[in-house]
C-alpha cells in the first residue's frame, strides 16, 4: 500500500462564523459533522445576535479531507465555536500544521479567543474573513486594525461556501506553516 502524508489543519472561529460550511465546501469525502439543533434552553448561553437564522451548532468537531495530490492529503478539523466546548480544542490541536481563524464581521469580537489560542501555542494561522451575503464589507486593513493582528499574520477574504475560495485559504495556511518551518 502506498504511504500517505497527511497535513492537519484546524478551522476555528466564533459561533456561526461558517466553520462547518467551510469544511463541507472543500471536503472530497462526506464530511463528518457533529451538529445539534439549538434549543430554547441554550438561548441564554448561545447568543444568536447577528446570526438569527442559525438553527444548529457543532458540539464536538467537523472533519473533512481533501487530496492535494497522490500521497498528500489535508485533514480539516472544524472546532466548536462556543466557550463551553473549548476543552475539545487542545485534543484537536495536537499535530496541527496550522489553522484558519474564520471571522465574521457581524460578530468580529467572537474570533478574538481563536486568535489568542493559536498565538499562545505558536500554531501558524491565517485569518479568513467570511464574506456573508448582506453583511457589511470592510477594507482588509480596517479588519486587521480592529483585530489588532500582527502584520505577519495573513488576513484574507473568502466565501466559505465556495470551494475555490476555501482552497485559496488552505494554500495560505500551508505556505505560512512551511515558511515558519
Amino acid at each position: 500500500m502506498d504511504s500517505i502524508t497527511a497535513l492537519k489543519i484546524l478551522v476555528a472561529g466564533g459561533f456561526g462564523a461558517g466553520k462547518t460550511t467551510l469544511v463541507g465546501a472543500v471536503s472530497e469525502i462526506r464530511p463528518l459533522r457533529t451538529e445539534e439543533r439549538l434549543s430554547e434552553a441554550g438561548r441564554p448561553v448561545d447568543s444568536v445576535d447577528g446570526v438569527e437564522g442559525k438553527r444548529t451548532t457543532t458540539v464536538a468537531m467537523d472533519f473533512g479531507r481533501i487530496d492535494i495530490r497522490e500521497g498528500l492529503a489535508v485533514y480539516l478539523f472544524g472546532t466548536p465555536g462556543q466557550d463551553r466546548f473549548w476543552f475539545v480544542w487542545d485534543e484537536l490541536a495536537v499535530g496541527a500544521l496550522g489553522a484558519v481563524v474564520l471571522a465574521d464581521t457581524r460578530r468580529l469580537e467572537d474570533c478574538f479567543p481563536s486568535v489568542d489560542y493559536f498565538e499562545q501555542r505558536g500554531i501558524p494561522f491565517v485569518v479568513a474573513v467570511n464574506c456573508f451575503d448582506g453583511a457589511r464589507s470592510y477594507p482588509v486593513e480596517q479588519v486587521r486594525t480592529a483585530l489588532d493582528l500582527d502584520p505577519a499574520i495573513p488576513l484574507v477574504l473568502c466565501d466559505a461556501r465556495v470551494r475555490d475560495s476555501v482552497k485559496d485559504v488552505l494554500v495560505e495556511v500551508v505556505e505560512l506553516a512551511m515558511a515558519a518551518g
